[in-house]
């Protein structure tokens, strides 16, 4: 049997951005007109989150986070440079980049020859001062894409493949995860095969993959149809498990997402995550508890503003079917940086 690493880690958008800039989202649900004038009070708002703004709206908070955050990339990439993968498996999200009106599936493994992008196009900073054409080139690899759909479709999983970008080249779930894991800029030659997972479910379309306006928050449900259930993702999981687990490659399955969302958990009007959801799913993933996983459902992910912990779901599932428990996990809580952050280590 082929060998296996499990990872989970972040694509936290906010590290592409200036430190003064973290709280960008907030600041736009702070100035939406509906946002009740009682919300806006600082005095209603957790005492964390003005903890993390303190005087400046966090940009010191945010520069000793970067760090932190830089820190557990390295480790991630070190995990990998010690395993050596032929391929690595990354569940991430599509946030109405290659999936949009014309077709959006519940998931879809892209077994692309290559990935070519040009991150800094539209944007006037980088952490690396790299020039806006800048373009970076990463492996593909089309021939275990298709081992891995077919498989899935083997297993009963209805999957959906493609060997070319429909709308975009490569989403930023997994665009930016390759970057800021390679922030020495020492190259990543490990291919990949993103396994995209339709985690915005009822607001891609509507949204566009950012927050909605306040006043549609009663009305999300009439939106789009929703993502796929957190008990179909470990499912989807277990079943890539399985099939990577026969083949001829030595596999790293990575999850990468934030974990609640502040401009998602509309009960807290997109001010602030929902931490304390987020602890109860971390406890139950430190301990090994699969059947606190197996026991969420669509609606919890959607209140807590959860929906990119569906790519969690997935590699959890992969895991369980592993019989894997993590060796080295961390929960990274804030208040004010749009979500908190899970880095997870699963060794063969």
């Amino acid at each position: 049997m082929a060998e296996i690493l499990g990872l989970g880690c972040t694509h936290r958008p906010v590290m592409l951005r200036r430190n003064e800039d973290w709280t960008g989202m907030m600041k736009t649900s702070l100035d939406d007109p509906d946002m009740p004038a009682e919300m806006k009070d600082p005095a209603r708002w957790p005492a964390q989150l003005r903890e993390e703004l303190d005087n400046d709206w966090g940009a010191g908070a945010a520069g000793r986070a970067r760090e932190v955050y830089r820190r557990h990339f390295a480790e991630t990439r070190a995990a990998l440079d010690a395993f050596k993968p032929d391929v690595i498996v990354m569940f991430g999200d599509d946030q109405y980049e290659n999936f949009k009106e014309d077709v959006v599936p519940p998931f879809a493994v892209l077994a692309y020859d290559g990935h070519e992008i040009e991150p800094w196009k539209s944007r006037a900073w980088n952490p690396w001062s790299e020039p806006n054409d800048k373009r970076f080139s990463f492996k593909g690899h089309r021939a275990a894409g298709k081992y891995l759909a077919s498989g899935l479709l083997e297993h009963g999983i209805d999957m959906a493949y493609a060997y070319q970008p429909l709308h975009h080249p490569l989403g930023h779930a997994f665009a930016y995860t390759l970057l800021l894991l390679d922030d020495e800029r020492r190259g990543f030659g490990y291919p990949v095969v993103p396994f995209s997972v339709n985690c915005y479910g009822r607001r891609v379309n509507a949204a566009r993959g950012l927050r909605l306006p306040l006043k549609m928050r009663d009305k999300i449900r009439e939106l789009d149809p929703p993502s796929p259930s957190p008990a179909r993702c470990m499912a989807v999981g277990a079943a890539t498990a399985r099939v990577m687990a026969k083949s001829p490659w030595r596999t790293a399955i990575m999850a990468s997402s934030s974990w609640s969302h502040s401009f998602l958990t509309e009960k807290n009007y997109q001010l602030w995550p929902d931490v304390a959801a987020d602890r109860c799913l971390y406890d139950a993933l430190e301990k090994g508890d699969y059947a606190t996983w197996h026991g969420y459902t669509t609606d919890q992910i959607e209140d807590s503003g959860q929906h990119e912990v569906l790519n969690w779901f997935c590699l959890l599932g992969a895991m369980e079917e592993l019989g894997r428990k993590p060796n080295r996990s961390t929960f990274i809580e804030t208040w004010a940086f749009v979500s908190p952050v899970v880095f997870a280590r699963y060794l063969p």
